[in-house]
This record gives structure tokens, sequence and C-alpha cells, in this order.
């Protein structure tokens, strides 16, 4: 590129629902200005950032990809997002590259759960946002209705600066509204024609175009007083206007076409370059400086020292860590040594390229506002802050959402545990939403992330990327017992065998622990030596062992208290053995006699919905042996807080979504445990015993 400077730069991110074709798009804009030399296809697997073999079997995007486009004078970066819920976490790292956030709505189906959140992401992150009606080639597309559905919806200036010709099989191009020039696009030669604006249409581009002036003159007080005393603004200042109240969040302009038609892919470039700020427009960045530990705001500029925050990592076995990395200040030179601010170690950048989906670019200098790649930091994470060790800043962290859906991963193969435990850590690093941790009381490996697709993938990944087979299940409850009642028993063991025999005598008082603690409570009341102090602990270690099954169903018992008051001993025969069997025998006895009960983990979750699911959401819970503790306003959403147990709940996550059509999200913790109620026992009892053969 002849002038590489950041004011020449364009990044943007490509949002929305699932399936409204915003891979599509990448790969038309692709083709269009010849990077590519054929239309890549879904449906096909051809695509040049659906490239992962997960992508391309499911055909949909999993991982944000980027796709730098060199124009004349201008460098558009396009990062494609994934739209399904989820891999919420690939759109928050995608967000922090760009400084617009292209939301793509289908013309047939409209607004749907996915345009909501991108929406509400770019509103929270302050990030510009546009949007892309797509498909208005296909049977029941609508730009008109379409666009009343925004305006309707969002509220703000949305505003189209582009108009299609024609509609269904007939859409054959697109007018640009503040040039009035239309352009045709002849699928068979695929050549541009520009023509006048169709007779029908002048009408209709006129008032386009007076919303455009009139949201632009609403966002700047000197075009104002223009548009009010002349009653009109010049080009210039409409797209100066636009730059400016597209940057500032208050104008989401509104572009069309058909990228599978490559229909107004060179209006759409046009207006990227025209109307999309460029990263000087860039919100300043957020950042702790740490040699004054303050908080600082850090504009994207060329001329500071350099710094970059690493916004995605991928966890390849053969290619070994790629870190994908946005230059904040300064510029990345090849083979330069920096500082790794969040975890104080020097990283040397050697080999810095661009990606175009999995096609490496080499390069020698990548400058502020730009994106980049380098692989194998040793120590460089997701979310991590690189700087020149003279300028120490730390960019603000990703807030990613919390894992709500977890399975058990069962080996295939026996031995595969270690296997399965690398590939786990090294997806981790790949993926910060997703979490792995072990049950070690029901000897299992949970993963959790957002949804069942999310970890229907990660165990493909296990077996495409590291070779390994397993199995999902669904993770047992952690059940737990304890008891309502009291006890005061004896445990005695004695057993005579030639030489030496086996003596231990206890006499317990089990008893519910009534401070809220959860750990076996051991109280020594023996008077006058019935049990030598030297067998004591011996007691306690027995009493701790046995805990960890319960008489009811084998699981952990917690909440009780055990008093030794009474016992005897012999002199010979007696041993630190024989008095830890004697606790066990009285640990049996006396639970058994104690009222044992069965607990299950109540959790809290707190669901975030619109209005009009609450109904369904809450007459849910009530089936699922919940109550509804709370219910307030969200800003335009509502928020219940709720309790249920947690063997209720492990499908939640895709409830949840069948419930509210994907626009309900939730999060969970555990509250407590609670009795399992009496006309549940007996199943949950069965299960417990039919899980562990």
């Amino acid at each position: 590129m002849k002038d590489y400077s950041i004011k020449n730069l364009r990044n943007v991110g490509l949002m929305g629902h699932n399936g409204t074709g915003k891979t599509s798009l990448a790969e038309s804009i692709l083709y269009y200005s010849k990077i590519t030399d054929r239309l890549g296809k879904i449906e096909d697997g051809t695509t040049a950032l659906d490239f992962d073999t997960e992508e391309k079997k499911r055909q949909f995007s999993i991982s944000l990809s980027v796709a730098p486009i060199e124009l004349d004078h201008v460098k558009i970066n396009l990062v494609d997002i994934p739209g399904y819920a989820d891999f919420q976490g690939e759109c928050i790292e995608g967000m922090r590259a760009v400084d617009v956030g292209m939301i793509v709505v289908s013309a047939v189906s409209g607004i749907k759960a996915g345009t909501e959140t991108a929406w509400e992401y770019c509103n929270k992150i302050k990030l510009p946002r546009t949007i892309f009606i797509n498909k208005l080639d296909r049977e029941n597309a609508s730009f008109d209705k379409v666009l009343d559905s925004l305006n309707r919806k969002f509220g703000i200036s949305v505003v189209p600066i582009q108009y299609p010709i024609g509609i269904e099989d007939g859409f054959k191009g697109v007018v640009n509204v503040i040039s009035k020039q239309a352009r045709i696009y002849d699928v068979k030669t695929k050549e541009i024609k520009i023509l006048e604006i169709p007779e029908e249409l002048k009408e209709k581009i006129e008032d386009c175009k007076r919303m455009i002036m009139e949201s632009v003159a609403e966002t700047d007080e000197v075009l104002l007083d223009k548009y009010f005393s002349e009653g009109t603004l010049s080009d210039e200042d409409i797209y100066h206007g636009l730059i400016k109240g597209c940057a500032s969040g208050d104008i989401a302009p509104v572009m069309c076409g058909s990228a599978t038609k490559v229909i107004g892919m060179d209006s759409l470039i046009d207006d990227i370059v025209e109307c999309f700020p460029s990263p000087e427009y860039a919100i300043p960045q957020k950042a702790l400086d740490v040699s004054k530990n303050e908080e600082v705001f850090i504009n994207l500029n060329q001329d500071k020292p350099f710094s970059a925050l690493v916004f995605k990592t991928i966890a390849d076995p053969f290619v070994g860590k790629i870190s994908f990395f946005r230059v904040m200040t300064g510029e990345a030179k090849d083979d330069m040594t920096v500082l790794n601010v969040n975890k104080d170690k020097t990283e040397k950048l050697s080999h810095i390229c661009f990606i175009r989906g999995k096609t490496q670019i080499p390069t020698k200098r990548i400058i502020a506002g730009d994106i980049g790649a380098i692989s194998k930091l040793q120590y460089t994470n997701t979310g991590d802050t690189l700087v020149n060790p003279e300028f120490k800043v730390m960019y603000d962290k990703m807030n990613f959402p919390k894992a709500v859906c977890s399975m058990a991963v069962i080996p295939q193969a026996k031995g595969d545990e270690e296997k399965i435990s690398q590939a786990l850590n090294k997806l981790k690093e790949e993926d910060p939403v997703f979490e792995v941790y072990r049950d070690l009381e029901n000897s299992e490996i949970i993963i959790s992330g957002l949804g069942e697709t999310h970890i229907n993938v990660i165990s493909s990944k296990i077996k495409s990327k590291f070779g390994v087979d397993v199995i999902l299940s669904i993770p047992k409850v952690p059940y737990k017992e304890t008891i309502k009642g009291f006890a005061d028993v004896q445990g005695k063991h004695k057993k005579q065998s030639g030489g030496h025999g086996q003596y231990g005598d206890v006499v317990i008082k089990f008893e519910p622990r009534n401070d809220g603690e959860e750990d076996l409570e051991f109280v020594d009341n023996v008077v006058g030596g019935a049990v030598p102090r030297n067998f004591i602990p011996a007691v306690e270690k027995g009493l701790r062992e046995c805990i960890i099954h319960g008489v009811l169903a084998g699981c952990p018992v917690i909440g009780l208290r055990a008093i030794l008051h009474d016992g005897s001993y012999h002199a010979v025969d007696s041993s630190e053995m024989a008095f830890k069997i004697a606790a066990s025998i009285a640990y049996k006895k006396g639970l058994e006699q104690a009222k044992p009960i069965l607990l299950e983990p109540i959790m809290k979750i707190e669901i975030i919905l619109p209005n009009e699911y609450m109904g369904d959401v809450m007459a849910d819970i009530n089936k699922k042996r919940g109550r509804v503790i709370g219910m307030e306003a969200e800003g335009e959403k509502q928020k219940i807080t709720a309790e249920v147990p947690l063997a209720e709940i492990r499908k939640y996550a895709t409830e949840l979504r069948s419930l509210t059509q994907g626009r309900g999200i939730f999060i969970k913790e555990l509250s407590r445990y609670e009795e399992v109620p009496e006309v549940e026992v007996a199943k949950v009892i069965e299960s417990i015993k039919e899980s562990r053969k």
C-alpha cells in the first residue's frame, strides 16, 4: 500500500445473527477486490475464512477470522465474528480489534436474537455500528420492511445511505443515496454499469437523502445551523457528518446488497472508505499505567512507543500457538523485544505477519490501529498487553461470559486421560470462556461452555486436533448426606488370633452441626483415660475416612458432629488400626440411627430476558421444583432471580434458549445444599446406584 498510515485503515467487525451471511459477505468482498480468484461458498467448504475442519463440517463460523483487503490508498481489515450464541467469547475478542461493528441482517428474516445481542454489545463498549441488509436477491426479501423494523427497534438514527434497485430475483444494483449514483451489476458479464437513478426510485432516494441530512445535522451544531439556513447540505458536509456521527454512535448508516451474487460490493467498499471512521476516531482505550498505578485512556497513535493487545489465540498442535494482536500505539517491528506487562516477561516478536484466513502474509512492520499475528510466543495469552519496556501500560481486560452448560468427558480408550488433559489445556488457551475441572467426588472431568454446541465442538476438536476419542455424558449431581437426629452408639472391634489380638472400643455421640459449617467436627470428651490419648487421633482419622461415603447412597457426609465420650482398651491388644475400625463400626451404626437424609445442591440463577417471555420462564422454574425470589428491571429487559435444584437445570442453557427464542441469558452459582423432597428420595438413590454400576 502506497501510504501506510493510521488514517488509511478501516477495521470492520462483521456481526449479527447466525446465518445472515457474514462469512459470505467477507468472501464476496475478497472476490470483488480480486484478492481471491473464486467466490468461496459455505456449503462447498471453500471459503477462505471458515477454513477449520469443524467449520466446514458444521457450515457455520466457530472462530473469528481476519481478512485484510488492500486497495490503492486504504487497507480494510474485515473481522468475521461468529453469530452463534455459543461463541459469544469470539464476539468479545473480535470487538476489541475493530473500530466499527457492521451488523449483518437478512432481508428475509429481519431482526433476530443475534441482531439484538450485537447491538447491545456495541452499546456496552460504545462501539460505532453500521448495518448491512443482505440477501436482497432472495424470495420474500424486503429492504423497506427491515429498515422500518430497525428504526422502530433501535431508535437512534438508522439511516439508509444506500437503496436497492429491484427486488427478489429482480435485484440488480444499488443506489448511493448521497452521490445519487446508481450501479447495476451484470451477473453474466460481472461488469458494473453506472446509470441514472430509475425514475420510480427518485422520490424514495430524495426522502432517504433528507433523512441522512437531518440525522447528520442533529450531531453537529455547525451543520445544524447550515441546514436550517440553507435547507440542504453539500455531499462533503454529509460525508464529514456521517463519519463523525458514526464514530460517536449517534448514526448507524445502512447499506445493502447480496453477498452470494456479489451485488453491491463496490458501493459497500466505497462507503466503508468514505463513511466509516478510521482508528484515529476510535474511543480512547482504557488502560492501567503500571509505573504510576493509575487509570489512563490512550488514543490510537503512531507517534507513541509501541503497545498492543493480544485479542485472540489459536492453539494448533502442528503450527503451535498463534497470537492475534492489535497495535494500539507506535508500531510492531520484526525481531523487536517487547514486555508482556501482565506476566512481567519479555517476548521476541519474530516473524510478525498479517493473516488472511489461514494464510500468513509476512511483514516487517505493523502500525498503530492495524491487526497482525505472531506465532510461538512463550508466555502470552488472550487479553495480555505487549509493550515497549519504557511504556508500561496494561490494557483493560476482556469480560467474558460465564460458562453455564457442563458435560463430563469420558475417554473411549483406557489410558487416554493424560492425552485428554493436555488437549483440554491447549484448547483452554484458545478459548477463555471454556472451563475444565476435575470432580473428585464422582471421578469425572467436567468441561463447561455456553451451550451444547460449544461443548460438542470442543469434544470434536479433541479428536480432530489431538487424536483422542471421547464420550460426553451429563455430569453426575454431587449429592451429599447428613443427619437430622441424634445417636449415641458403641463401636467395638475385638479379634483374637494367634499372638497379638486386636481390641478397640469407642462410644460416640453423633449429632448435626448447627453452625452452618460442613466439615466433620470431632469433639474429644473422654475422661479418666477410657480411651488412651495416643489412640484418639486414630478415632478421628477413622471417622474422616468414613464420611467420604454415607449410609443412604454412598454420598459424602457433611454437617456432622461426632463426640467421643467413652470407650475401653486392652493394654496389649489395642492399636491405632483397632480404634480406626471401632470408629467405623460406630459411624455406620450411629448414622443409621440418627435419621440420615439426602441433600441436593440448590443453585441460585439470574435470568435476563425480554418482558414477553417472563410468564413462560417463571412457569418453567416452578415445574423444575424452583422458586422465584426476586424480579427487577434490567435496562429494557427483566431480571429473574430464582433458586432451583441443580438436578433440574443441567440442560438449562438449551431449554432457556428454546423458551425465549435465543433472547434469554443466565448465570448460576451454588447457593446451598437442601434436603431432597421425600417423594424424590427413592428415585435419586436408585439413579445414584445405577450410575455406579
